[in-house]
């Protein structure tokens, strides 16, 4: 169906200007807090790593500290990825990424370099949204001149480590509220009619379609559905508009649409979504799902670099 009931803001088949995007960040508000849930979590692995503030944001004085946490780097080794929090609102990718750090992060020990950006996107942590402050959405934007501040800083962050990365996995969810709140919103940035769509019921894996890895891909999924469901395709063979082709695995150009998972070039790269609306999901499960794929990601890459 199109033409479901408009977004509040802007009106049918016009774009937003900064009126309308004044008119949406008065309907952001401060839910959580990035310094109380995010910040003393990633200090207190400052013993274990090495801590990187890669950048600065200031929105409307509001100042948010970008934040890395690196292991000790061995030359001989390969490099990891692993990215959180690219949408403020997809809560297990960050406590994922912590986690896996706080938990898992010492059986890889002397096998792999770890960088981990647990946060990209802490104002919109902060909101639970997927938005940055500027109404744009970070990951359509992962490039060095892009208009997306985070995405700026993460791509900078990359380049300066001057690594070659042999995997990154970039953790996401796919919620109700994309359905209910994002899409809608985008359409009426846009100035285009709201197509609707459906939510996938379960855990799913989006592969990238200029270096498909589908080994790697399975690997993670077999690991992942031990935790959580797999999410099943729609009645036309797809999930979220795109066609399965493996259990719980599509694929997108990742550079094309300047997706995160494309920024390192990696052989191995993923992006997760985690379903946390599912009645059989709970925030312990949804992280826990984070971790094990990211835990299986490395061990396959390791054993097939």
């Amino acid at each position: 169906m199109t033409n479901a009931p408009s977004y509040p803001i802007g009106a049918a088949g016009q774009p937003w200007g900064d009126i309308e995007v004044d008119a949406w960040r008065a309907r952001q508000w401060r839910q959580r807090r990035y310094d109380e849930d995010v910040v003393p979590r990633i200090e207190g692995l400052s013993a274990r790593f090495e801590k990187i503030e890669y950048g600065r944001i200031d929105y409307a004085g509001e100042v948010f500290v970008l934040l890395a946490l690196r292991s000790r780097f061995d030359p001989d080794l390969p490099n990891a990825l692993v990215t959180g929090g690219v949408h403020g609102y997809e809560t297990s990718g960050v406590m994922g990424a912590i986690e896996f750090l706080e938990r898992d992060a010492k059986a890889f020990e002397g096998k792999i370099n770890l960088v981990v950006v647990p946060c990209v996107s802490p104002w919109a942590y902060e909101r639970i949204n997927r938005w940055n402050f500027d109404a744009i959405d970070p990951n359509r934007n992962f490039r060095a001149d892009g208009p997306a501040q985070e995405a700026v800083a993460l791509v900078r962050l990359v380049q300066s480590l001057n690594a070659e990365f042999l995997v990154h996995i970039d953790l996401h969810e796919t919620t109700d509220s994309d359905e209910a709140e994002f899409r809608r919103a985008l359409a009426a940035r846009d100035g285009k009619p709201f197509v609707q769509g459906s939510i996938p019921d379960g855990f799913y894996l989006v592969d990238d379609s200029a270096n498909p890895q589908p080994a790697f891909q399975h690997a993670i999924i077999s690991a992942v559905q031990r935790v959580t469901h797999i999410a099943p395709p729609d009645a036309q063979g797809k999930i979220i508009g795109s066609q399965v082709v493996a259990p719980g695995v599509i694929e997108y150009p990742l550079a094309d649409l300047e997706l995160c998972a494309s920024i390192t070039g990696a052989r191995y790269t993923t992006t997760t979504e985690v379903y946390p609306d599912s009645p059989r999901s709970t925030p312990h499960i949804c992280t826990q799902a984070q971790t094990t794929a990211i835990r299986a990601a490395l061990n396959y890459a390791l054993a097939h670099q």
